[in-house]
C-alpha cells in the first residue's frame, strides 16, 4: 500500500493552522507542518476538514439493503392509503408469479383506521402481501400471505413481535448473490457519507456472511457483527469473544455484541413501561410487553459476559430500561442498552455508575415525537433524553437502527443537536446535545486523529461542529478513507 500525504488538512475540534497528515501501511504515522516524505502520493486537501471516520452503532444491514428494494409505505397516513399504494404497485409492477409483494415503512400509531386483512385482500386478489412496519416490530399480511405463513385464522392480519420477526426472517431469505449485490450498493452509499464502520445487529448470525462478502470484494466498511440468544451457544462453542477479528477478513469483520430484546416498540405500544398507555389502563398488555423475565435476562447476561461477549440489551420503555439496568447491576458486567428511549428519572445516573453505554438513535425522536406525545403524555421530558444521559455522566453512541432510519450519521447528529425537522419547532429542546458530543458519539472508539491512529477518516467541505441542522442533513463529504485506502473520493 503506497504512502499518502494529505496536505493542508484542518483537524475538526482543534485550533491552529492546517497540518499535513502522513498515512503509511494503513496508519497515520506523522502529523505536522510542511511534511515532505519521499515517494508518498500527495493529496492536497486545500484546508478541508478532517475527522475520524464515522460509525453507525446500530444497524440491520441486510434489512437496510432489502428495504431499498421494497415498496415504500412511509407516506401512508392511514390503513386505506397503505392499501391503495399496494393496489397501485400490483397494477403497475406485480411481482413474479408465486412471489409476494413486500412493502416497508408503515407507521399505524396515529392512523385514523386500523390495519385489516380485508383491506389488503380487496386490492391484492391471490398475490401474497407482506407489509413491514417502520420499526420492524409488526407485519401486516393479507389472507394469502397469512395462510402461507401459518396464520390463516388470524382475525386482523397485523402480527406483532415474535411472530412478526419469524415471518420477516423468512421473507428476507433471498438468494445470496442478490442480497450481496444489494448490500454492496448499501456499503458504497454508507462510505459516501463518511461511514467507516457499523455494528450490525441482524437477527440471523452474520459473521460468516460478512467474511464471505469481504472475500468477494465488499470491503468498504468495518463490521462488528452481533449474535442473538438462539445462536449464543454456537458462538461460544467457536470461542468467539466480542472484538475478535474474523480470520481472512483483513481486520474488517469482528465479533460484535450479544444482543437480547427485552420489550417491543413505541409505535406498536409494546414498549414495556412503568405506567399503562392511555386507554389501556387495566387491560392485558396495557403497559406493553416484557419479552424476557428478570431471571432469564440475568442468566443470559452472565452466560454471555462470562464467555467474553459484551451484552447489548434492547430496552425502549422505562420499565424495560429499569429491568436491564437491574440485570447489569446484578451480573456486574458492562455493556450497552440499545435505544434507551424512555428512562425513569432515577435511572439516568445508573447508566454512568454501572458503566453502561446508552446506544441511542436520535432520528427516532423526530419520527416518533407525535406518537410519544399521544402514548407517553406527561413523560416526554424523559423521552429520547440525550442531554439527561450525558449530564448524568453516561457514555452515549449514536446510530440509525437502519432501516428504521437512514444509515447516515450526519442525519443522526442533526437530530441530536437540534431536536427538530421538517420546519417544526424543536421538541424538548432541553434534551439537545452539543455538536461536539454528537460527533464524538459517532466516531466509534476513536475520539481524535493522531500519529499512531488507524487511518480511518472522513474529509468534509466545512467544519461539522459549525454546521446548522439543515447543513448536517445534506452534509457534503469529499472523501472517506478506511485503513489508508479511499472508499469514497470526489476531490479534484
Amino acid at each position: 500500500m503506497a504512502a499518502v500525504l494529505l496536505r493542508s488538512a484542518r483537524m475538526v475540534g482543534t485550533e491552529g493552522n492546517p497540518v499535513d497528515v502522513l498515512v503509511e501501511k494503513g496508519m497515520i504515522t506523522a502529523m505536522g507542518e510542511a511534511l515532505d516524505p519521499d515517494g508518498a502520493e500527495v493529496v492536497d486537501l486545500g484546508g478541508r476538514w478532517v475527522s475520524p471516520g464515522l460509525w453507525d452503532s446500530h444497524v440491520h444491514m441486510d434489512q437496510w439493503a432489502l428495504m431499498r428494494q421494497r415498496l415504500d409505505l412511509s407516506s401512508a397516513t392511514s390503513a386505506a392509503a397503505a392499501a391503495s399504494l399496494v393496489g397501485e404497485r400490483l397494477r403497475s409492477t406485480p411481482p413474479p408469479a408465486g412471489q409476494p409483494l413486500i412493502g416497508y415503512g408503515f407507521q399505524d400509531g396515529l392512523w385514523p383506521d386500523a390495519p385489516a386483512r380485508a383491506l389488503l385482500d380487496a386490492v391484492s386478489a391471490d398475490v401474497p402481501v407482506v407489509l413491514v412496519s417502520k420499526d420492524l416490530h409488526a407485519l401486516w399480511l393479507n389472507s394469502s400471505a397469512l395462510t402461507e405463513h401459518g396464520h390463516g385464522d388470524h382475525p386482523t392480519g397485523l402480527l406483532r413481535e415474535q411472530p412478526a420477526f419469524e415471518i420477516n426472517t423468512r421473507i428476507s431469505a433471498v438468494p445470496e448473490e442478490h442480497l450481496d449485490r444489494w448490500v454492496s450498493a448499501a456499503v458504497d452509499a454508507a462510505a459516501a457519507r463518511g461511514v467507516v464502520g457499523v455494528v450490525d445487529l441482524e437477527m440471523t448470525l452474520s459473521i460468516d456472511r460478512w467474511a464471505r462478502r469481504v472475500a468477494g470484494g465488499i470491503r468498504g466498511l468495518r463490521v462488528r457483527a452481533g449474535v442473538y440468544p438462539h445462536d449464543l451457544d454456537a458462538v461460544i462453542a467457536r470461542g468467539l469473544r466480542t472484538g475478535d477479528i474474523i480470520n481472512g477478513t483483513d481486520g474488517l469483520v469482528a465479533m460484535g455484541p450479544f444482543k437480547i430484546i427485552t420489550d417491543g416498540s413505541l409505535n406498536t405500544r409494546t414498549a414495556f413501561c412503568h405506567d399503562p398507555y392511555p386507554g389501556l389502563e387495566g387491560a392485558e398488555g396495557g403497559r406493553g410487553i416484557s419479552t424476557v423475565d428478570s431471571r432469564q435476562l440475568v442468566d443470559y447476561l452472565y452466560q454471555a459476559s462470562s464467555a467474553g461477549l459484551v451484552p447489548a440489551v434492547h430496552a425502549i420503555g422505562d420499565a424495560a430500561n429499569s429491568l436491564a439496568l437491574d440485570a447489569f447491576e446484578e451480573v456486574g458486567c458492562g455493556g450497552s442498552i440499545e435505544h434507551a428511549q424512555l428512562v425513569h428519572e432515577h435511572d439516568f445516573g445508573r447508566f454512568a455508575r454501572l458503566g453502561i453505554t446508552a446506544s441511542v438513535q436520535p432520528e427516532h425522536a423526530m419520527d416518533d415525537r407525535d406518537i410519544a406525545d399521544r402514548y407517553w403524555p406527561g413523560r416526554t421530558d424523559r423521552a429520547f433524553a440525550f442531554a439527561s444521559l450525558v449530564g448524568a455522566g453516561a457514555r452515549i453512541t449514536l446510530g440509525s437502527d437502519a432501516p428504521v432510519a437512514q444509515l447516515d450519521p450526519w442525519v443522526s447528529m442533526a437530530a441530536a443537536v437540534s431536536r427538530a425537522r421538517d420546519g417544526r419547532e424543536a421538541w424538548h429542546p432541553e434534551q439537545r446535545v452539543l455538536s461536539s458530543v454528537a460527533l464524538a458519539a459517532s466516531t466509534g472508539r476513536h475520539p481524535a486523529l493522531r500519529a499512531g491512529s488507524v487511518a480511518d477518516l472522513v474529509v468534509t467541505e466545512m467544519d461539522p461542529l459549525g454546521a446548522s441542522d439543515a447543513q448536517l442533513r445534506s452534509f457534503e463529504v469529499s472523501a472517506t478513507m478506511l485503513g489508508g485506502r479511499w472508499t469514497h473520493f470526489t476531490l479534484g
